[in-house]
């Protein structure tokens, strides 16, 4: 029995790494491809700051590799990410997790936007025990509203209300009351570097059950040549309400990136995978974050 598990591992991990150099692939083949590239502050001289990119992205009707990094850009976007884990649960299975996250952003006069970020999961939760298998649906889905500048500088900022709406299917996908929180993100543009955190606090519920969950996400990406680029964006929570080692889940890790064009749309895509040095009880050990994310810019 020990035998025909530890081959079975193997295999999960065999296949994990199969579907991670297929992704790879398919990220740089279709990025070669493409007709037509988009700028950014990485493909333009070394001396040109970010900003300078994304003004002659603007002029040209594309977009620069800040509105693509950027999580309040003022551009209308739709990103597709899918997060695969494993080793989650009791027995070391595999979930997954889709989110969309349609981006869309309100003037206020001159100075001053709304951006509209909106999660909404798609999830798949192995089972938990011999007698429940898996479940699949949709998590709860949680708007999020940032009011930033209009016209920021090198130094991007947004705060605002984000909520908790009670949309789960089932009781193993979420937590249904409703519920909110704070949210926040600061960015900065230095050359090739973008780099921040996005930062929220969410609580929804009473007693056993609640959800009382703060996540921090440090932002990192070094913009090169051809619209590649290398980033880190792991997604740091803490549950307030566990107690010991199972407050935390910390994963570290990165991967690559590109934004180009098929055609006129401008398609950003990236994988990363994430190592959880620190997690709680049946959590995942690692996971794989693979996005595709559509831009829309202003014409």
């Amino acid at each position: 029995m020990r035998i025909r598990l530890v081959f079975k591992r193997l295999n999960m991990h065999r296949r994990a790494r199969s579907t991670l150099s297929s992704v790879l692939c398919l990220l740089l083949v279709t990025s070669m491809a493409s007709g037509q590239e988009v700028k950014s502050g990485a493909a333009s001289s070394a001396s040109s700051s970010a900003a300078a990119s994304s003004e002659a992205a603007e002029k040209s009707g594309g977009v620069s590799a800040a509105d693509a990094q950027n999580p309040v850009a003022s551009v209308v976007s739709v990103p597709f990410q899918n997060n695969t884990y494993f080793g989650a649960g009791p027995y070391k299975s595999t979930a997954n997790a889709m989110l969309v996250e349609p981006v869309v952003p309100f003037k206020l006069g001159e100075k001053w936007a709304v951006i509209s970020r909106t999660i909404i999961p798609i999830v798949y939760e192995p089972r938990v025990s011999p007698d429940r298998g898996g479940t699949f649906g949709l998590g709860n889905v949680q708007p999020q509203f940032y009011l930033t500048p209009a016209h920021p500088g090198s130094v991007i900022w947004g705060i605002g209300p984000q909520l908790w709406l009670p949309t789960a299917t089932d009781k193993s996908l979420g937590n249904n009351h409703l519920g909110g929180g704070p949210a926040a993100v600061l960015l900065s543009i230095q050359g090739h570097w973008l780099y921040g955190a996005l930062i929220s606090q969410m609580w929804a519920g009473n007693g056993k059950g609640r959800t009382n969950q703060f996540t921090f996400e440090p932002i990192v990406f070094y913009n090169m040549a051809r619209g590649w680029y290398l980033t880190s964006t792991p997604v740091a929570t803490a549950q307030w309400d566990e107690r010991g080692h199972n407050v935390w889940t910390v994963p570290v890790g990165g991967g690559v990136g590109r934004l180009f064009k098929v055609g006129s749309q401008p398609i950003n895509m990236r994988i990363e995978a994430f190592d959880n040095v620190h997690r709680p009880d049946f959590a995942p050990s690692w996971q794989v974050q693979f996005q595709v994310q559509f831009l829309f810019p202003k014409h």
